[in-house]
């Protein structure tokens, strides 16, 4: 009797792969631990908007790329972007050239501005809001942000560690994450 094919988890792919691996690197080290930081924040959306529709490698690949491209991620600067910045960034190889992605993150670096000024920062702002079952999050994420659909508003909150799944139970991974008190573990 054949046994139906179990998918293989992040986890279980990333720890067959060499040590400076990027995917390995980001597993390890990033992914699903919590960021307090609102220009890390806003850098680890602005990535998983990009990735809507491409590899979550094609991103890894780019991160750096990104960062120069978007003022190391520095929100009150990319909020204050203009025509010429848009230009630039659509003619920038080295990222995603997607004007409604490129446009989300300019929008998205104001909104959160907006935030910092409402909440003290766009981190308080998810704590003001946490706990919240994804359907929740999805819908607050979609009236408050552009290009949030719910694959990226579930991958943003479990890689800053406000959903549980990021790593599976057995990955040596997740004990580091859980000891980095996430807030997924206060839900």
């Amino acid at each position: 009797m054949n046994q139906p094919h179990k998918p293989t988890s992040y986890c279980d792919a990333v720890s067959r792969m060499e040590a400076d691996n990027l995917h390995k690197i980001y597993h390890d080290t990033a992914y699903g631990f919590p960021i307090l930081d609102d220009n890390e924040l806003f850098e680890r959306l602005v990535l998983e908007i990009n990735q809507a529709g491409l590899s979550w490698n094609t991103i890894l690949q780019k991160q750096q790329n990104f960062k120069k491209a978007y003022s190391q991620f520095k929100v009150q600067v990319v909020a204050n972007y203009g025509d010429k910045d848009v230009t630039r960034l659509l003619q920038d190889a080295g990222i995603i050239r997607n004007r409604l992605k490129v446009h989300a993150a300019i929008h998205n670096a104001q909104v959160i501005l907006w935030l910092q000024e409402s909440y003290g920062s766009f981190s308080a702002w998810l704590d003001h809001h946490h706990p919240l079952v994804l359907t929740d999050w999805m819908k607050l994420f979609k009236k408050t942000f552009k290009f949030t659909g719910g694959e990226i508003v579930n991958e943003f909150l479990m890689s800053i560690g406000y959903l549980d799944g990021s790593h599976v139970d057995g990955c040596p991974i997740r004990e580091k994450v859980i000891a980095s008190n996430p807030k997924f573990l206060n839900f």
